[in-house]
C-alpha cells in the first residue's frame, strides 16, 4: 500500500485544520466587540516603538524593493502612529510589472474606517488574504502582522497586485510560489542580509529557483530563453544545478554557505549576464514542501538556508550601447581637444603679429581678438575634459577673467576682478555664447570705465533661478556719459553682447548707471 493520502482524506483533513484554526480565533478573540478592543490595544500599545522596534522595522524597509520586484506587487509597511491611525512607513513598488500606485504613499495615514484591513492584522490576526479597491482598480491585499515577539505586533506588510497580476501569480509553479511566500517571511524575521547590494529585478529579466539539493525546481520562461541562447535546449526542471555553467554553480554554492545575498555580471559566450542570488529560508525541516508539511504546516524552530532564487538580467545590449558611448564620448572629448589647441595657435600667431603693430589702436584690436578666441578655446578645454555636455560656466568665467588680466590689463592701474555667484551649468552652445558675452564685457568695462582713475574694482556676478540665467559685469568707473545710447554710442564689444544675448541666447541686456556701470544679461536655460 503506498504511504500517501488519498485525495478525498486530504481534503477532510484540511477541512478538520481550517475548522481547528477559526475555533482557536474564536476562543482568542471571543465576540467582534472583544476583537476591538484587542486592536485598539494591541495599536495604542505600538505608538510608542523601542529603539530595537524600530532598527527592525528600518531592516525590513530596507528589504522591500526586492520583495516588491519578485513577488510583482506593490510593498507597504505599516506602523501605528497614534491610537486611531496607522502610516505608511515605507513604500516599495515593483520593476518587474508596472505599480499599482502612481506616486509613493509613504508618510500617508489611514483611520479604522480608511483601511480596517490594516487594523484587523495590526490586532495579530495571521496572514490572511482579502479583495479591495485602489481607486477604479481591483487589487487583492496579502497582509502579513510584523511581530518582534509571538504576542508583540509592530506593523505590518501588506503586499498589494492587480487581480490580473496576483491571477498569473497563483498559476505559477508552486515551488516558486513557496519560494517567494519564504521570501517575504524572511523579511519579516529580518532574515535577508546585503538586499542594498542588489540592483532592482525588472520586467524583462528570468528567475530560477535552486533547492538544497541543488536541483533546479522552477526555471521562468524568461530564464529558459536566456539558457536556450547558451545551448540548454532541453527543460531544465529537476536537473542539478551542476549541469549549468560552473560560474552559476560558484554562485549558487556561494549564496548556500553564506546566506547572503550576491550580485555578479559575467561573460557567458559572447552574452553579458547579471545575475542577483537570494537565499532562501525555511522553518521547515525539510526545505521545499510535500504534500504532508503543506497541509500541517509543519516546521521547526531556527530558520535554515534551503533554497536560492537566481535573477538573471542580459544586459549584452546595454553594455554594447555604454561602449559604444564611451568611444563616441572619447572622439568628441579629442575633436575639443584638437579645437582648443587650434584656437591656441591662432591665437599665438594673432599675438606675434600685434607686437609687431606700433599703432596703439591697431595693437588693442588684434589684442581684443585674442582674447575673444581664447574665451571660445576655454570652452573647448572644459568640454575635452568632461564626458557630460554641460560646462560650469563660473569656472569659464574665472579662467577668462584671468587671461584678460595677463593680457590686455594695464599695469600700471590697480584694477581688481573679481568674480561672485554659485556654479551655474550650461550646455556647451549657451556656455561657449555667455564666455563670448563676459569676455566682451569685461574687456569694455577696463577699457572704458578707469580711463582717468588709476584704481577700481570689476566684478562678475552670476546668478540661477531655476529657469533663468543672469550674468552681471559691474564697475566702479567713470559711469555712462550723459545721453549714452547703446545703439548709437556702444562700443563693437557692447553691440557684439547685445547681438549675442538677443539673438543666440533669446535674453534681455541692458546697462546700467549707478556709481558706475551696470551691465545685465538675462536668458532662459536651455532645454
Amino acid at each position: 500500500m503506498e504511504n500517501r493520502l488519498s485525495p478525498v482524506l486530504a481534503f477532510a483533513f484540511f477541512g478538520l485544520l481550517c475548522y481547528n484554526l477559526a475555533d482557536a480565533t474564536l476562543a482568542k478573540f471571543g465576540t467582534a466587540a472583544n476583537m476591538e478592543e484587542a486592536m485598539d490595544e494591541v495599536v495604542y500599545r505600538g505608538v510608542r516603538l523601542a529603539e530595537d522596534d524600530l532598527t527592525f522595522i528600518g531592516k525590513i524597509a530596507t528589504d522591500l524593493p526586492i520583495i516588491a520586484d519578485l513577488s510583482r506587487a506593490d510593498v507597504l509597511l505599516c506602523c501605528p502612529a497614534s491610537r486611531q491611525q496607522v502610516k505608511i512607513v515605507a513604500h516599495a513598488r515593483p520593476h518587474s510589472i508596472q505599480p499599482l500606485y502612481a506616486e509613493s504613499l509613504r508618510e500617508q495615514r489611514f483611520s479604522q474606517n480608511d483601511a480596517p484591513w490594516i487594523f484587523r492584522a495590526m490586532a495579530g490576526a495571521e496572514r490572511h488574504s482579502l479583495r479591495g479597491m485602489a481607486g477604479q482598480i481591483v487589487v487583492m491585499r496579502d497582509l502579513l502582522p510584523v511581530r518582534r515577539e509571538p504576542s508583540q505586533v509592530i506593523g505590518v506588510l501588506a503586499i498589494e497586485s492587480g487581480l490580473l497580476a496576483y491571477e498569473r501569480h497563483r498559476r505559477r509553479n508552486s515551488a516558486f510560489r513557496w519560494a517567494i511566500r519564504q521570501l517575504q517571511q524572511m523579511a519579516l524575521r529580518g532574515e535577508l542580509e546585503d538586499t542594498e547590494c542588489l540592483t532592482p529585478f525588472g520586467e524583462h529579466d528570468g528567475v530560477i529557483f535552486v533547492d538544497s539539493s541543488r536541483r533546479i525546481q522552477y526555471t521562468s520562461g524568461i530564464a529558459t530563453s536566456l539558457y536556450r541562447r547558451l545551448g540548454y535546449l532541453d527543460s531544465l526542471i529537476e536537473h542539478k544545478v551542476s549541469v549549468l555553467d560552473p560560474a552559476d554553480v560558484d554562485l549558487v554554492e556561494e549564496t548556500m554557505r553564506t546566506g547572503r545575498c550576491l550580485e555578479r555580471e559575467t561573460d557567458r559566450r559572447g552574452l553579458t549576464w547579471i545575475q542577483k542570488a537570494i537565499p532562501i529560508r525555511s522553518t521547515s525541516d525539510r526545505g521545499w514542501p510535500g504534500l504532508w508539511q503543506r497541509l500541517t504546516r509543519a516546521s521547526g524552530g531556527e530558520s535554515h538556508v534551503v533554497g536560492v532564487l537566481v535573477a538573471i538580467h542580459d544586459a549584452t545590449e546595454a553594455r554594447r550601447t555604454e561602449q559604444e558611448l564611451r568611444v563616441k564620448a572619447t572622439m568628441i572629448q579629442e575633436i575639443h581637444h584638437r579645437v582648443k589647441n587650434n584656437l591656441q595657435v591662432i591665437a599665438s600667431l594673432l599675438r606675434m603679429q600685434a607686437r609687431r603693430v606700433r599703432e596703439a589702436e591697431g595693437k588693442l584690436i588684434l589684442e581684443e581678438s585674442i582674447n575673444r578666441i581664447l574665451s571660445v578655446a576655454v570652452v573647448h578645454e572644459f568640454l575635452s575634459q568632461n564626458e557630460t555636455h554641460n560646462i560650469n560656466i563660473r569656472e569659464v568665467t574665472q579662467r577668462i577673467v584671468s587671461q584678460i588680466a595677463q593680457g590686455i590689463m594695464d599695469p600700471s592701474k590697480r584694477i581688481s576682478l573679481k568674480v561672485t555667484g554659485p556654479s551655474v551649468y550650461l550646455p556647451a552652445h549657451q556656455a561657449t555664447i555667455c564666455a563670448l558675452a563676459i569676455n566682451e564685457l569685461v574687456q569694455n568695462a577696463l577699457e572704458h570705465a578707469f580711463e582717468h582713475k588709476a584704481a577700481g574694482r570689476i566684478s562678475v556676478s552670476l546668478g540661477d533661478d531655476g529657469e533663468r540665467i543672469s550674468v552681471s559685469v559691474r564697475d566702479d568707473g567713470e559711469g555712462l556719459p550723459e545721453g549714452f545710447d547703446l545703439m548709437r554710442d556702444g562700443s563693437l564689444g557692447l553691440r557684439i553682447v547685445q547681438a549675442l544675448v538677443q539673438d543666440d541666447l533669446r535674453g534681455t541686456f541692458e546697462l546700467r548707471g549707478n556709481e558706475g556701470v551696470e551691465a545685465v544679461a538675462i536668458f532662459p536655460k536651455s532645454t
